[in-house]
């Protein structure tokens, strides 16, 4: 895989091997980003991380720094070695957590949180409480199989949708 734009642009990285993780595609990754705009030192919160690619993209693009949250084995391993070969450390946080689990325990808000789940496992009671970690005027990306059906606060507005064959694009923006 490779970083799309910014300053770590055409950067080559790892993705884990097997059928857990779902890397989001160069079209689909370049369009979220592009729809995201500037995002010049911002907080980023990438929620079921897999190779970890969101999170290099964004500190690529300016973010000041990202968590990245993962479970698999196999991807954590990965997101390490690929953090260290693109000498990201002081900018990603690998956390080896459930989501669900690592949102429950913090009290961090984030500019941005990504939410790029398994599509054969969606994991909604997670989906759900990423809002709560959305600080106010951020934004919530979802990328979403099409059949996905998401019930957002009252306190959020939908930005814009996008869809890409088997994946949509939801941004939602936190307006209170």
């Amino acid at each position: 895989m490779r970083i799309i734009a910014g300053r770590l642009g055409g950067r080559l990285f790892e993705s884990p091997h097997g059928h857990r993780t779902h890397p989001m595609g160069d079209k689909i990754r370049g369009a979220l980003f592009n729809t995201l705009g500037d995002i010049e030192g911002l907080t980023i919160l990438d929620a079921f991380a897999g190779s970890g690619a969101l999170s290099f993209e964004a500190i690529s693009r300016g973010a000041a720094s990202s968590v990245a949250i993962e479970s698999d084995k196999g991807a954590q391993n990965s997101i390490a070695a690929n953090i260290e070969k693109l000498d990201l450390e002081d900018h990603v946080q690998l956390v080896r957590a459930f989501v669900i689990s690592y949102i429950r325990r913090i009290h961090d808000e984030f500019d941005i949180i990504i939410a790029d789940p398994p599509y054969d496992d969606v994991q909604y009671k997670a989906l759900e409480l990423l809002p709560t970690k959305v600080k106010p005027g951020g934004i919530i990306v979802y990328s979403l199989p099409p059949t996905a059906r998401l019930v957002m606060p009252e306190s959020f507005e939908l930005v814009s949708k996008k869809e890409y064959g088997d994946a949509t694009l939801h941004f939602y923006r936190r307006i209170r």
